[in-house]
């Protein structure tokens, strides 16, 4: 099932058969944020405050509320072979991507090794350019251990030499210690290296779907501004909230988005609606 416009267009459906229906070499970037394998549920819920002069949460001028759930949403992130169930979805993206085309994988901790020697076995060592880390400072500390506040981005192009990279297009971030660099660097401000400090979405924010494991926007706007051209297609094929989609449509380029979750595409079709 899909809605299109301008080339635009989100599937409701298991992406494997989706992929191996696309032509060789047709999309220009994939980014994919699959299921992490966590093991447990990935849910958040959608609450609103009540004034109930006997609730539990503190407010303003000393009102007091309680929190009514009005929707949850969410899917089980468990797998018993994670990467047998992302080795022919891999395969497939590499023969859909373009010559001069960048796949983008989003792991955390639990599985980046596995998919690294995955990947340099299907694309080759030497189409591999990066591991990105995007790091957060948000949640619950461990007390046994380090705190994991970090996922890895993997980068991986077609062609080991030939490949979109817009140095120009790359958003500008503050120095960390700018009296060491001069007025006007610091007024510039520097650009990101492999390590992209990225608040998570704001459980309060206005870029906030509701839709568990939503991925900041900062992130998409950044990958698709540097690695692909206005008109070129990005391919998400664990789409999600559609944070893919929206960063691509924002900078002109066309989107195919893919879920099998109907959550999942109900709160795509909502947000990308201007862009469909």
């Amino acid at each position: 099932m899909a809605t299109t416009r301008a080339g635009n267009q989100i599937h409701l459906g298991d992406n494997l058969p989706f992929l191996q229906g696309l032509p060789d070499g047709c999309v220009d970037l994939i980014y994919i944020d699959p299921p992490f394998n966590t093991g447990r549920r990935q849910e958040r819920r959608n609450v609103q405050a009540v004034r109930d002069p006997k609730g539990a949460t503190q407010g303003f001028a000393g009102q007091t509320y309680r929190l009514e759930e009005r929707s949850r949403q969410g899917y089980d992130d468990r797998f018993e072979d994670v990467q047998g169930f992302l080795a022919p979805r891999l395969a497939e993206a590499r023969r859909v991507l373009a010559p001069e085309g960048s796949f983008f994988l989003h792991i955390d901790y639990r599985e980046v090794h596995y998919c690294k020697v995955a990947l340099d076995e299907l694309f080759g060592r030497a189409h591999f350019q990066n591991e990105i880390i995007w790091a957060y400072d948000f949640g619950g500390r461990s007390k046994r251990r380090w705190s994991a506040k970090h996922d890895s981005i993997l980068w991986y192009s077609r062609h080991p030499k030939r490949y979109h990279f817009d140095f120009e297009a790359m958003d500008r971030i503050p120095y960390m210690a700018p009296g060491l660099v001069g007025p006007e660097k610091a007024a510039r401000g520097k650009t990101p290296t492999d390590v992209w400090w990225h608040t998570i979405v704001s459980p309060t924010g206005k870029e906030k779907t509701g839709y568990a494991t939503q991925k900041p926007l900062g992130v998409l706007e950044r990958i698709v501004k540097v690695h692909s051209k206005p008109g070129d297609l990005v391919l998400d094929f664990f789409a999600g909230s559609g944070t893919t989609g929206e960063a691509a449509a924002r900078h002109e380029r066309r989107f195919w988005l893919v879920d099998e979750n109907p959550q999942a595409v109900e709160v795509m079709r909502a947000r990308l609606a201007a862009y469909l």
